[in-house]
């Protein structure tokens, strides 16, 4: 076999060039090179300090709007045991005494009243009874077993649940069926 040359050509190396041949070359003085630096330097910084200042004002309106939407929380948990007592107090409206039942007429107006009220501000029930449990919106207080029912299917509230604009403020208190 015959063995071919294979030429190699040879680029001449670039030398690196100091600060002083740059600065020579450039035509500028070391002087406008380190004010150009310095001026680079700088506007970086403003351009940092420009963007954390627009992510601190997003991060300040995302808490204020959350502040606003939520304001009503700690009211709303003091008027939330008023419904409870009311919708006890309703539950008897099947007495038989004419008075009464009159007397309970009033207080429905002002339970539903009350309730619309709430559902205003953002309140609003959360869905229990019949449901498949869900430890995020219920609290199990009791279990059951029950055969003709799926298990961890809510089989009773026994105190009833509220969400404000989506936030669980107090979760439903429930009876659970356990099939184990």
């Amino acid at each position: 076999m015959e063995e071919k040359e294979v030429k190699v050509e040879e680029t001449p190396t670039e030398e690196v060039k100091t600060e002083e041949e740059l600065i020579e070359e450039s035509g500028e003085s070391e002087e406008i090179l380190i004010l150009k630096n310095t001026i680079e330097t700088l506007e970086n910084k403003v351009k940092q300090s420009q963007a954390e200042l627009i992510n601190y004002r997003k991060r300040k309106d995302e808490e204020v709007i959350n502040r606003l939407k939520f304001a009503n929380q700690d009211l709303i948990l003091e008027i939330i045991p008023v419904l409870d007592n009311f919708e006890r107090a309703i539950k008897l409206a099947n007495s038989k005494d004419e008075a009464l039942s009159k007397f309970l007429d009033g207080f429905k107006l002002t339970y539903n009243s009350l309730l619309d009220t709430l559902k205003r501000y953002g309140v609003e029930e959360i869905p229990a009874e019949g449901v498949i449990f869900d430890p995020n919106m219920h609290q199990a207080m009791l279990v059951e077993q029950n055969k003709e029912k799926e298990n961890n299917i809510v089989l009773e509230v026994l105190i009833k649940g509220y969400t404000l604009n989506g936030r669980v403020i107090r979760p439903a208190s429930v009876k659970v069926n356990k099939l184990d």
